[in-house]
């Protein structure tokens, strides 16, 4: 099944191919900060699965909570984030699930950096939960 997603404004449009492979959720205090919220929910995908269609993000580039280089890419015109990878796994993406047009049958199944998370963070009882970094 594709799915499609873009930014608030509209300036990028995005189609994924591949499956999702799983959505996780980060507590990180970048990724809080990145948010402006409780951190973020990611899709992850290959990037072979994933294209934009429409627009041309722009780019971030900073040292995670983990100490690796992670790329951020976001609308320059919107400030929407759209997706990120780290340096060293360019080939695996995790789409913003926000950015999802349909996001229904998903479910987190990992939250990481639990150690970090916010006392109004609310996390799925079932779902896996990691106090840093997974291997």
């Amino acid at each position: 099944m594709a799915h499609t997603g873009g930014c608030l404004c509209g300036a990028i449009r995005y189609t994924i191919t591949a499956p999702i492979t799983e959505l996780r959720a980060c507590h990180c205090v970048h990724c809080q900060r990145a948010s402006g919220s409780h951190g973020t929910v990611a899709a992850f995908v290959p990037r072979s699965g994933f294209k934009i269609d429409k627009g041309n993000p722009k780019r971030f580039t900073t040292k995670a909570d983990s100490g690796r280089t992670l790329i951020r890419y976001f609308c320059a015109d919107c400030g929407s984030p759209i997706y990120s990878h780290r340096e060293a796994t360019p080939d695996m993406l995790g789409i913003r699930a926000g950015t999802l047009d349909d996001s229904s049958g998903l479910k987190i199944s990992t939250h990481i950096w639990t150690s970090m998370a916010r006392p109004w963070s609310l996390m799925d009882p079932s779902a896996k939960k990691v106090e840093g970094q997974p291997a």
